[in-house]
């Protein structure tokens, strides 16, 4: 009876903190543009381009078991799309994002063709090969990119009743497309591809026993990862209103890797922890010193993994798990002072050694104890008589 009553009163206390969390994490995003400065919220903007771009890279790494150090490819390929777009032929902000994205996914195609062939670190070096020829390949394409001087193009301009500054209209613009991009990859893990990733990343024999396709779900994660890095690239060229091949480099690819790597493999939360520590610990460590940023991101990631190795997503179930597995202390178990043992059967046992027939006599100590010594039979001693 009692169980009958106390489940579904846990069941709706459950989700009304999960509802009271959410509301109040809607009311601080939407109201974060208004409190902070511009430049606090153009941060807040960079952490969520980012934080598609990573949620991207969750779906290759985190999920599907494959490594990539290309990402920072696709992101270039989604930015230089919107911009070429922009600048060249006049086209709107909105529709170079699906541009964008539609792009990046057929080239993402392209790339999975050697995920079938290939696995782990050479599967990474390929990844990074692309990575590495694509900012010198932007640069001799001077009549479509601009080469090395890069292109500028306008940011979105806020509509008139909106009565919104040119960063706050961009912050919600990102905002909602950062909102659709990880409402998709949440219904796509839930999914039957989603299902079919996990089983190959767990058991590849295994999955393909079941009946899962290989080839297939490994193209299309590679697919899926390069649309949303494409589309973050996009995001970019808005905020920033310019894009160059330096700006590019295969140093972005590895900081993204460890940007997921810091906020959590295999969460759906991991990518806007990692988001915000790509965006934050260099800008903080900056104002320390110039060559502060390097050493700062690489201890802190050193730390990360040591405190944390799934990720900072990961560490408040490891905190309530060890705390839950801690045992109990009594004050039994503290006392460890020995004991002096005081039964009289222990006392023949001592001076067994020292009672037998060849034994020589002795003059007994004098104290209350030497009675109870006397009278003590020796193991395997003979009776003795009155007169001993």
């Amino acid at each position: 009876m009692s169980t009958t009553t106390t489940v579904p009163g846990a069941d709706r206390a459950r989700r009304l903190r999960t509802a009271l969390t959410v509301l109040l994490a809607a009311a601080a995003v939407v109201g974060a543009p208004f409190y902070f400065a511009p430049f606090q919220v153009f941060q807040l903007t960079m952490v969520l381009l980012y934080a598609v771009a990573l949620t991207g890279l969750n779906l290759l790494v985190g999920f599907g078991g494959q490594i990539s150090l290309g990402h920072g490819a696709f992101f270039a390929a989604g930015a230089y799309t919107a911009a070429v777009m922009l600048d060249r032929y006049d086209t709107g902000h909105l529709a170079t994002l699906p541009a964008a994205a539609a792009g990046c996914f057929l080239l993402g195609l392209g790339f999975g063709v050697p995920a079938l062939r290939l696995r782990g670190l050479y599967l990474a070096l390929v990844t990074l090969s692309f990575a590495v020829f694509l900012p010198p390949l932007l640069k001799r394409l001077e009549p479509v990119t601009g080469g090395s001087m890069g292109l500028t193009v306008d940011k979105p301009r806020p509509p008139a009743w909106t009565g919104l500054a040119e960063d706050q209209w961009t912050y919600f613009v990102v905002l909602a497309v950062t909102a659709a991009a990880l409402l998709l990859a949440r219904n796509l893990l839930r999914s039957r591809v989603g299902r079919a990733l996990l089983a190959v990343r767990d058991n590849e024999s295994a999955a393909e026993v079941m009946g899962v396709r290989l080839s297939l779900h490994k193209t299309l994660a590679f697919a899926w990862s390069a649309m949303f890095a494409g589309v973050a690239g996009c995001l970019y060229t808005w905020v920033i209103g310019f894009v160059s091949p330096d700006s590019f480099s295969f140093v972005l690819s590895i900081t993204l890797l460890a940007g997921l790597v810091v906020g959590g493999l295999a969460s759906l939360y991991g990518p806007l922890l990692g988001a915000a520590f790509v965006m934050y610990v260099p800008s903080v460590s900056q104002d320390l010193n110039e060559a502060a940023p390097g050493v700062v991101f690489g201890l802190l990631i050193i730390t990360v993994m040591f405190v944390a190795p799934t990720g900072l997503a990961g560490l408040p179930a490891r905190v309530l798990g060890a705390v839950g597995r801690r045992p109990r202390r009594t004050p039994a178990v503290l006392d460890r002072t020995p004991r002096t043992v005081s039964a009289p059967d222990a006392e023949p046992q001592s001076r067994a050694a020292g009672s037998g027939p060849s034994a020589a006599p002795g003059p007994t100590a004098p104290g209350p104890a030497a009675p109870a010594v006397a009278d003590a039979e020796p193991v395997g001693a003979p009776p003795r008589t009155e007169k001993e």
